[in-house]
């Protein structure tokens, strides 16, 4: 069986946010470069680097936390995975979903890459709701 390298990549996000981890180590596909791409734009992490361990390469991410902050820390990055490899979800430009009124944004893939919800409706193409992040 394969792994859902998407779902990793969400679970270890949302973990280390959780536990207010400063970083999380990633291993490095081509799809990771591309959401974390996504995600650094969008500003929901702060930093990347990549390092070599022998012939594997992996990716360290510095996560944005809100700072002084008192009391119980409510979590500001939020995470799901839609389509997953049992049961996929498309979706056309127009019925793409709209995340907190177009504040947070939907991860596509298309058939000219993985791109946000806001750039796959101005490029008016439609593709598989890969997931959402608030």
């Amino acid at each position: 069986m394969g792994r859902d390298t998407i779902a990793d990549i969400i679970t270890s996000i949302r973990n280390a946010d959780t536990d207010r981890k400063g970083t999380v180590r990633l291993a490095f596909t081509n799809i990771t470069e591309k959401i974390i791409k996504i995600l650094l734009h969008e500003g929901f992490i702060e930093n990347v680097r990549k390092h070599q361990e022998g012939k594997k390469f992996f990716v360290v991410l510095t996560l944005r936390h809100r700072r002084n902050r008192k009391g119980s820390y409510g979590t500001n990055l939020n995470l799901k995975r839609i389509s997953r490899p049992g049961l996929r979800i498309y979706s056309n430009y127009q019925k793409i979903p709209r995340i907190l009124g177009g504040m947070g944004i939907v991860i596509l893939s298309t058939s000219r890459g993985i791109m946000t919800d806001r750039e796959a409706r101005l490029e008016k193409i439609g593709g598989e709701i890969l997931c959402y992040i608030w």
